[in-house]
């Protein structure tokens, strides 16, 4: 009880009003602040923020006849549809300026040619050493593919020959190594039954 008394005689009415009027100063600056303070910092508007409400219907791809009855299109690349159509038609266009100075593969040379010139007969006669020169071709191509095919063969029966010949000759020595293990096993057998009778 001493050391209570002592306590509180310690204790300085100055420190303890000094606590009393920081909490009530703290109470009130917090209770009576504007509203206007508290409130939250104002956000950025996204459009990905629009918050989902389950009573509305919103609306999915529509179908357009690709796969899975959607687009094939890449929606991303709705920008880059431009750029890469006209990247095709410098194609096109190179492709056709490479046509056309070509001079004989051009499609007017040919039709000039078959308008203007050469006579049937002759185109005929074209026709025929291309057909002819191309049998010859091929002719040489099955002659050649008939003498690999030979010698294929000749190869493949001399290997088989070889072999059977080296399957005679093992089977042959086995053979004989097993006559010869079954004349010691009858003859180790003699003598064991000439030792028991003994």
């Amino acid at each position: 009880m001493k050391k209570a008394m002592n306590w509180l005689k310690s204790i300085r009415p100055l420190k303890v009003l000094t606590v009393l009027f920081a909490g009530i100063f703290l109470f009130l600056t917090q209770a009576c602040a504007d509203p206007g303070v508290a409130k939250q910092p104002p956000q950025a508007e996204s459009p990905y923020l629009e918050r989902y409400d389950p009573t509305k219907d919103y609306p999915l791809s529509s179908p357009s006849g690709g796969m899975n009855n959607f687009s094939d299109v890449d929606p991303r690349a709705g920008a880059d549809e431009k750029a890469a159509n006209d990247r095709a038609d410098a194609l096109a266009k190179n492709s056709q300026k490479n046509i056309d100075q070509k001079g004989i593969d051009s499609p007017e040379q040919y039709g000039r040619n078959y308008k203007q010139g050469t006579p049937f007969g002759e185109r005929v006669k074209n026709l025929g050493e291309d057909i002819g020169s191309s049998a010859n071709e091929l002719g040489e191509g099955v002659a050649k593919g008939t003498q690999r095919g030979i010698e294929n063969l000749k190869g493949n029966t001399q290997n088989a020959a070889e072999g059977v010949t080296k399957n005679v000759q093992s089977g042959a020595e086995d053979a004989g190594k097993n006559i010869q293990r079954t004349a010691e096993d009858a003859g180790s057998a003699v003598k064991k039954a000439a030792r028991d009778i003994d």
